[in-house]
């Protein structure tokens, strides 16, 4: 929570994971990508309204069962640098003892996932690419929706007691 709340003191565009909004148990769910040699998380997100009107992009991808119905939404605009203390494994399996919420959500995230490994190519290229795109001497149009990267890997690198020397 506390690295959560660096990354958005940096750039308030991170997902907020403050307890005066009721954000505290806010978790990010994605897909851990490397961009530059660094891992970031790409969060999966619920689809809302807007979504539906959208088509994907270099910074933007549905994600899909396999009755093509949207599920998710991958905002590779919203994704941010992570070490492994920062990652945790979720467990998705279904058990006797979930709850029909808890096997709902899981489904939910292994019909995610399934499709995040059918395009993981596309995934990656487009994380890169969108890395590459938000360069400060880029003339990208959409560089505004996307996250500041390499302020965020300040932070990261302070977080995870790394100073990278240039």
């Amino acid at each position: 929570m506390k690295y959560i709340r660096d990354l958005h003191r940096a750039d308030d565009r991170v997902l907020s994971v403050s307890p005066q909004i009721g954000k505290q148990h806010r978790i990010f769910v994605g897909v851990v990508v490397v961009c530059n040699n660094r891992k970031y998380l790409i969060p999966l997100s619920h689809p809302v309204e807007k979504h539906k009107r959208m088509n994907p992009r270099a910074d933007f991808d549905k994600i899909t069962d396999r009755h093509s119905k949207m599920i998710g939404v991958l905002n590779y605009n919203l994704m941010i640098p992570v070490e492994n203390a920062q990652i945790k494994l979720v467990d998705i399996k279904i058990k006797k003892g979930d709850t029909v919420t808890d096997r709902h959500y899981k489904q939910l995230c292994v019909d995610e996932l399934s499709w995040c490994r059918k395009n993981q190519e596309k995934i990656v290229n487009k994380a890169r690419v969108l890395y590459e795109l938000c360069d400060e001497k880029s003339g990208y149009k959409g560089k505004d929706r996307c996250l500041d990267f390499k302020k965020l890997e300040t932070i990261c690198d302070k977080y995870n007691g790394k100073h990278k020397h240039q």
